[in-house]
């Protein structure tokens, strides 16, 4: 399975974003561009080059792949209603996702690694492909062997540690180690500092 090897402090670096906690510190005293010519002086980016760099944020956030991206944003334009929000939307839904947002794992990182795993079981059936979304009355449950590992026996740990709040389409119970997803994700579930019409008007060139 394809996925973005480069250093998530690297990524963070290039995108002006920090993309992990642990990207936060290194970026408080290390802002700049990374590379050999990173810290020299930088003109005004032009437009597309700004649609650009918001479009690799977002991609690098929720840890899609461009041919990936490019198959949402097609969706987000088919559907009803505003494509910047439909985007995020189907993004919100992935499975990955949810389960960082759920707190079950402290990033969306490591969200992937314990879906592909095989860690968790969608409406009873196991599964192991973080890009399959959610929709209403789906139940996601921890599998029972995994339940017995050392990781999931301090859920409420990594819960407190995770420190995001669950969105209000999501029902947790950490103590069954499951959540519900009991509606859609709205604007307001994704990250607030993400400029969606930037995106929407790179892919309407």
């Amino acid at each position: 399975m394809a996925r973005d090897k480069s250093p998530i402090v690297k990524q963070s670096r290039r995108e002006g974003y920090a993309l992990h906690r642990k990207a936060v510190k290194v970026m408080a005293h290390k802002s700049n561009v990374p590379g050999q010519h990173g810290g020299g002086r930088q003109g005004k980016p032009s437009l597309y080059a700004t649609q650009l760099r918001e479009k690799q944020k977002v991609r690098r956030i929720y840890g899609v792949l461009e041919k990936q991206f490019r198959i949402i944003m097609a969706e987000a334009f088919k559907e009803k209603g505003q494509t910047g929000t439909r985007m995020l939307q189907l993004l919100e839904r992935r499975l990955d996702n949810a389960v960082y947002r759920a707190g079950f794992a402290v990033s969306r990182r490591q969200a992937r690694q314990l879906v592909t795993h095989g860690h968790f079981m969608l409406n009873g059936r196991r599964v192991d492909i973080p890009s399959i979304r959610l929709k209403p009355g789906d139940k996601v449950t921890v599998r029972p062997h995994s339940q017995k590992t050392e990781y999931f026996k301090n859920l409420a740990q990594v819960s407190r540690d995770a420190s995001g709040q669950v969105p209000g389409w999501l029902k947790v119970n950490v103590k069954d180690m499951t959540f519900d997803a009991t509606g859609l994700p709205t604007r307001e579930d994704a990250e607030p500092d993400i400029k969606d019409q930037l995106i929407v008007e790179y892919y309407s060139r």
